[in-house]
């Protein structure tokens, strides 16, 4: 291979590393917006709570995506291979934690993948700081369920075909859950009602397990009919992000993609606002309905600033995503 031949699949090769470190799982474009939009859903005693808070919830929407570059054991928080445990609706698979680990090993259920548990023990962790008003934990429990409520909704979170990879579909991930909504997300609705009481948190969350693995299906045909029917010249294009050039999918491809899926991606978002608000409801229910309004928000201790920066900086700096990488 001559040098000119080399350099130029090299410069291919950064370009693509470069596509995929501009499209994180949901894009952090639609966690922010989701995790803001459902705080107007609550009523308005527990808005009230929240509202001088809501950058906060918005920018911290992300931490758990974060994290990932740092945390070995956080990556199977944010999905669940439900498929590997047989066929639809997995009765094989048992909904309680413990009872599952008992079938499967802690190890195997790590495996494949933990986020409706997850979420559940989040949830419990939430309601406990509410009692207590925590205000710290409130907000950084609060914002990091929004996320993983945020992935329990993505169909691919719950499929072991995660990225297309079985199918020959590398990059459909990040193509439903980043590049559609940071194209069109800006237009869609987000007037989805009030939140209201979740009476059982483990039946709800296997509900949208299920929901979410029966839309993989069509999110991964469509695209394939898709990437049939269109030229095969228009599906990508190079955009500047910032000092970076980087090769996506097309906007010509992604509107086509949308209009066959009818706005999945929109109707997705709209169902996770509206859960997790209900979520955060539930939470404080329970709790009590503890008056969480006026509360003194204490500075963060120097152990905790160096523990933000330090997930920060891993993900700043570009290393490597510790676990499956979607």
């Amino acid at each position: 291979m001559n040098k000119q031949k080399l350099g130029a699949l090299l410069l291919l090769l950064i370009i693509l590393l470069q596509a995929q470190a501009a499209n994180p799982p949901w894009g952090f474009w639609a966690h922010k917006r989701i995790n803001k939009m459902a705080l107007f859903t609550l009523p308005q005693e527990l808005f009230a709570f929240y509202k001088p808070h809501l950058d906060y919830i918005e920018e911290h929407a992300v931490d758990p995506d974060k994290r990932r570059y740092a945390v070995v054991d956080e990556a199977p928080r944010h999905y669940i291979d439900i498929d590997h445990y047989g066929e639809y609706p997995f009765p094989e698979l048992p909904r309680k934690w413990k009872d599952a680990v008992a079938k499967y090993s802690e190890d195997s259920l790590q495996a494949y993948g933990i986020v409706p548990w997850y979420i559940e023990l989040m949830m419990y962790r939430l309601e406990d700081a509410m009692r207590n008003k925590e205000v710290k934990n409130i907000l950084r429990l609060s914002a990091e369920i929004g996320h993983y409520i945020g992935d329990v909704h993505v169909p691919l979170h719950c499929t072991e075909n995660y990225n297309g990879q079985l199918t020959n579909q590398n990059g459909i991930h990040g193509f439903w859950e980043s590049r559609i909504p940071e194209l069109i997300g800006d237009d869609y609705d987000y007037l989805v009602g009030k939140a209201t009481y979740i009476p059982y948190i483990n039946d709800r969350l296997w509900e949208v397990v299920l929901e979410s693995h029966l839309m993989s299906d069509t999110v991964l045909q469509y695209e394939a009919l898709l990437n049939e029917q269109f030229p095969a010249s228009q599906k990508y294009a190079y955009e500047t992000r910032g000092q970076s050039t980087v090769r996506t999918y097309s906007t010509a491809y992604a509107l086509a993609y949308n209009d066959m899926l009818n706005n999945m991606v929109e109707r997705r978002m709209r169902t996770t606002i509206i859960a997790l608000g209900s979520f955060w409801y539930t939470a404080w229910i329970n709790a009590g309905k503890p008056d969480l309004t006026g509360l003194d928000f204490q500075p963060y201790t120097d152990e905790e600033l160096e523990e933000m920066n330090a997930i920060d900086n891993a993900w700043k700096s570009g290393g490597e995503m510790k676990g499956r990488q979607e």
